[in-house]
């Protein structure tokens, strides 16, 4: 995925109302973002850090600018675009550049499945008739030198798994795909400290025959690709 046009940098002054960022351009111009992130940020949006932001030219939007990505004053880079995470997988299914997954020869986003009305971001289908469901989800919490999924209590990522868990009864093929989305987080864990129900109910369904797939991605201002599979780890937040 490349950005084009080139993303601009600007320093963040605050996040605010979930969906709104003030920021500060380098000529002193302050902007105010939209931002497609509807989770905590922890770690993501401290004032100071640098943002990379988009334009877009439609007339009709109320704030054309998009943050994308933050570079820390640690030096990481995270993709905070939340959007990003299904267009990055599909563009690696598309390149055949996920091998567990390149046997299969048709892709169907948004479809609709499961008992409790939802909607899965990817259903793989092959020659040979055999389905795969893939849920995606951005993982970009860096705490104690861990990736941890979620970053806040998430009834509907609960709600997922258990669709995901339906589909691997009914014996097809259910993938949880953690797409890692900060340049610091080598290993993935599911965040008991944060959603000790999510954390259970993930144990459960890769009992019951879910798939966890974690993949790291390289980020930069000028474009993100998936790159290798990452671990998943079963750390315990130490508070």
């Amino acid at each position: 995925m490349h950005f084009d046009p080139p993303l601009q940098p600007a320093t963040l002054i605050k996040r605010y109302k979930r969906f709104l960022a003030d920021v500060v351009t380098p000529e002193g111009q302050e902007l105010t973002l939209h931002c497609a992130n509807t989770g905590a940020m922890t770690g993501c949006a401290t004032p100071g850090d640098t943002v990379w932001y988009s334009t877009s030219d439609n007339p009709k939007r109320k704030y054309a600018h998009s943050w994308e990505l933050t570079q820390t004053q640690q030096g990481h880079w995270i993709c905070v675009n939340t959007l990003r995470a299904n267009q990055l997988v599909r563009e690696a299914l598309d390149l055949g550049s996920i091998p567990e997954l390149s046997a299969y020869s048709k892709i169907s986003s948004e479809v609709k499945y499961g008992a409790e009305n939802s909607r899965i971001d990817f259903m793989l289908q092959a020659d040979n008739g055999s389905d795969c469901y893939i849920e995606v989800k951005s993982v970009t919490l860096l705490q104690q030198g861990c990736g941890f999924f979620p970053d806040a209590v998430t009834l509907r990522g609960q709600k997922h798994l258990r669709e995901l868990q339906a589909m691997a009864e009914q014996g097809q093929r259910a993938i949880l795909f953690f797409a890692v989305l900060h340049s610091g987080i080598e290993s993935v864990s599911p965040a008991h400290h944060i959603d000790p129900r999510y954390a259970a109910l993930l144990t459960q369904v890769q009992k019951n025959g879910v798939e966890v797939m974690c993949y790291g991605a390289k980020l930069s201002a000028e474009g993100i690709r998936l790159t290798e599979r990452l671990p998943l780890a079963t750390r315990q937040f130490v508070g």
